[in-house]
């Protein structure tokens, strides 16, 4: 039984895949319903005419037409392939299958089959979006964590990951807060700079400011900058905490205990001994981003910062010294070795430091005082020494002998008027570099070395002959 050609048309034109037909010279025959609505064409514009007049001068859709060459020109007749489909209401996804078929016994032509892909295609661009942000979320989680690892070696993770949190890139500016602020400093650095390669001497800075750093941060302080061998730390700031006076002063006993360690492994490599002092002051400060739109860092300024400097000088290898305010707002029991009156450079009045080796609940740590004993000599060891003023070198030279020695400290006999806390620089077997820690009877004071020179102990051997 035979199928009528109007039969034919009637059951293709009710499928919702579009079909198109064509005879050989590229007249069109016959397209569906479907085929006109995918098209985006009325079928009055499709019937009847030629496929090229009616699609090859549209460059938007040359991959569409190239299916029906790619048939038109194939030893098989037929192509397939899926292509974009432009038209006024949007962008589709056509699946076009393309093969010859028999119009007549001697008459062939082309069929054209096309199918919308787009819900598929929109699938498929879904997932590859999905991807894409996956690939972007690890991205993002590679680039915060070379953050963390690249600034984390500058400033505390906390500030890091302040940073990385903020929606907004960092501005200039900053609040007034109270906060603790701690500086400390190793006595003699510059004079063992002098002695050491420039390797060793970094490889041992390197090590110290690495252990410094690790017990700095497990008390929540936030490291502000390294200054040569000197530590710049603040408490409180950026993540707020109301122990930071507390916090401080435990990190700086914990950092005075660590140097044990640290010795320990310079004596290993044959790098020298150092000490440490260490300062602190609790107050009101600036903190916040200093400095210009192309280059900034988090920062504290004010007088208590300026106040922390000048009380670090006071100290000598060992000790934390911290201001009044800071031992007001301290709840926690503190270890007091002695006080000390001193009036600071810029401050109009005396103040009481407190010279502190340890700190009860909730953070029992605690240092041993050095204790050391000066010997008596046969005869005293004459010197020439200089005043040390913010850390240069005086002209001016003193005489005087030290008439008593220990491992760390001697006995200073001069007519020059020294005061306790005094820095000096006497010529003993090189620069040895010392603080008056109390003024004896008559013309006598104690001193306390903070850093020997490699040719000390055969300087005094020579001398005591």
């Amino acid at each position: 039984m035979s199928i009528s050609i109007q039969t034919q048309y009637h059951i293709i034109d009710s499928l919702s895949e579009g079909i198109m037909m064509t005879d050989t010279s590229g007249t069109i025959l016959f397209a569906n319903h479907a085929a006109c609505e995918l098209l985006d064409l009325p079928s009055d514009r499709i019937h009847q005419q030629k496929f090229a007049a009616l699609f090859f001068n549209d460059p938007e859709n040359d991959a569409f037409s190239q299916i029906i060459l790619d048939a038109v020109y194939s030893s098989r007749g037929r192509s397939e392939a899926v292509v974009p489909f432009h038209t006024k209401s949007g962008t589709k996804h056509l699946r076009v299958f393309v093969s010859f078929f028999s119009l007549t016994k001697n008459e062939k032509g082309f069929i054209i089959a096309f199918t919308d892909l787009s819900k598929l295609q929109e699938m498929k661009d879904l997932s590859q979006d999905i991807e894409r942000v996956s690939k972007m979320n690890r991205q993002l989680e590679m680039r915060n964590d070379l953050l963390q690892k690249t600034f984390g070696m500058y400033v505390s993770d906390t500030l890091v990951q302040e940073l990385l949190d903020k929606k907004k890139r960092p501005e200039l500016g900053g609040t007034k807060q109270t906060l603790s602020i701690m500086m400390s400093d190793l006595r003699g650095f510059t004079a063992l700079s002098e002695q050491m390669d420039a390797e060793d001497l970094i490889s041992m800075l390197n090590h110290y400011l690495a252990a410094m750093t690790e017990v700095i941060q497990q008390y929540h302080g936030t490291i502000i900058e390294f200054i040569g061998d000197g530590i710049m730390a603040v408490f409180g700031a950026p993540i707020p905490s109301r122990n930071h006076a507390e916090e401080a002063v435990a990190a700086a006993i914990g950092m005075q205990a660590a140097m044990s360690k640290v010795n320990q492994w310079n004596a290993k490599k044959g790098y020298p001994r150092l000490e440490m002092g260490i300062g602190l002051n609790t107050g009101d400060m600036i903190v916040g981003n200093v400095g210009s739109k192309k280059r900034m860092k988090y920062g504290v300024v004010g007088d208590q910062v300026n106040l922390c400097g000048r009380i670090e000088s006071y100290t000598i290898g060992g000790q934390v010294l911290i201001s009044p305010s800071m031992r007001d707002a301290i709840s926690s029991p503190l270890t007091v070795e002695r006080e000390l009156t001193v009036q600071p450079k810029g401050v109009d009045h005396e103040i009481v430091l407190t010279h502190v080796t340890g700190i009860g609940e909730p953070y029992n740590v605690s240092i041993k005082t050095k204790s050391d004993t000066q010997k008596q000599l046969p005869a005293p060891l004459p010197v020439r020494f200089s005043f040390i003023k913010d850390k240069h070198v005086q002209e001016q030279c003193h005489y005087g002998g030290i008439t008593a020695l220990g491992r760390f400290t001697a006995v200073l006999e001069t007519e020059t008027d020294l005061k306790v806390y005094d820095n000096l620089q006497i010529q003993a077997g090189g620069n040895l570099l010392c603080k008056v820690l109390d003024t004896l009877d008559g013309a006598s004071c104690l001193i306390q070395f903070t850093s020997i020179p490699s040719g000390f102990s055969a300087w005094v051997k020579r001398h005591s002959l």
